[in-house]
């Protein structure tokens, strides 16, 4: 620990913050401290997937946006301010049941109290008493057992309230655990639930080899949307597509955003010319509507997205089949855009 920290401390760490301003720079980036964070992050080697992620996107030369490094900064590093929040929220529960157990316990020393004053009663009553010492030992009964009913109403009280808070942190928990899940623009899946899933799913296919798909699609010249109506819109773009790819969920499809402009859909039990097909109304769907905007009316055109599929071959892992998905998605690009191809065979445009 001490060595890593060393990294960040004296010259050693100003070359490394000067280096990583300066790669902010050359890419284009805002240096704000989310994105400082990610490359900082990344030089240092910190987290080998995040590093994977931005050498491939700079092997193809995709920019840096700020859609990519808001979702970089949330996939990689958000993740620990719901991790914090998980532990408050199971911390208050711990606590809700210690103070329930505590209550519980006062009510066995009462109830146990009671059930001995019950039995003194009954062993006195059976040797014959002066009426005296009747209504003292009734007199004795009835304070006892007000005393009890008062603690039991009392009890059922705190049992009322602590239900009510324990409900109340389920909840939290609940929403904790969907915040992490899902994408916070789109509402889809973020990539974690996709990654998960998609290792499920593909658990799944090797036991009951019932066909299993992957679509990857991405939203054609979207850097050009940004630049020309801004980021709002470029948001708007995003939402629209996630809506139409919501739509084909069914079953237990499932629908995520992959990357900044990148989605995918995961479809077990599905074989490739079904995929297709579905790729395919996505593709038209799209592209037959007339985006415009939502403050004015203004009319903004239309948007095309592009669109790989490949179906899971036995033996394959998710890296794999991906790799795959991402090939095909990226010939449709090289050859045109607007277009589906599936396992290999690109589909223009025109093949409806």
């Amino acid at each position: 620990m001490a060595d890593e920290l060393a990294r960040f401390r004296g010259d050693t760490g100003l070359s490394l913050a000067r280096a990583t301003v300066d790669e902010l720079a050359a890419r284009a980036v805002p240096t704000s401290p989310s994105n400082y964070e990610i490359w900082i992050a990344h030089a240092t080697g910190a987290y080998p997937d995040l590093s994977r992620e931005i050498e491939l996107r700079r092997l193809r030369g995709e920019p840096f946006t700020d859609e990519v490094n808001t979702d970089l900064f949330e996939r990689y590093f958000a993740k620990t301010r719901l991790s914090a929040q998980m532990v408050e929220a199971s911390a208050g529960i711990a606590r809700e049941l210690e103070g329930v157990v505590s209550s519980l316990r006062g009510a066995g020393v009462q109830a146990g109290s009671y059930a001995g004053e019950l039995e003194s009663a009954s062993q006195r009553m059976d040797v014959g008493l002066a009426p005296s010492d009747f209504r003292a030992i009734v007199a004795r009964l009835a304070a006892t057992t007000r005393e009890m009913a008062a603690h039991n109403r009392d009890l059922e009280k705190k049992m009322d309230v602590s239900s009510r808070q324990m409900e109340a942190l389920q909840t939290t928990l609940q929403n904790v655990r969907i915040e992490s899940l899902t994408d916070g623009l789109t509402g889809l899946a973020n990539r974690k639930h996709f990654d998960e899933t998609l290792n499920a799913r593909l658990a799944e296919e090797q036991a009951d080899h019932a066909g299993l798909c992957l679509l990857l699609c991405d939203i054609d010249h979207f850097k050009r949307v940004n630049d020309t109506w801004g980021h709002q819109i470029g948001d708007q773009v995003i939402r629209f597509v996630a809506t139409v790819l919501r739509a084909q969920v069914e079953g237990d499809f499932l629908a995520a955003r992959y990357g900044g402009e990148e989605f995918a859909l995961i479809m077990p039990r599905t074989k490739l010319a079904a995929a297709a097909e579905i790729a395919e109304r996505i593709r038209t769907t799209i592209k037959a509507k007339t985006l415009s905007r939502k403050s004015t009316g203004e009319i903004l055109g239309r948007v095309t997205i592009s669109l790989g599929i490949a179906c899971h071959t036995t033996g394959e892992d998710a890296a794999t089949l991906i790799g795959r998905t991402d090939a095909c998605l990226y010939q449709s690009k090289r050859t045109g855009r607007d277009r589906v191809t599936a396992g290999g065979s690109v589909r223009p445009a025109s093949a409806a």
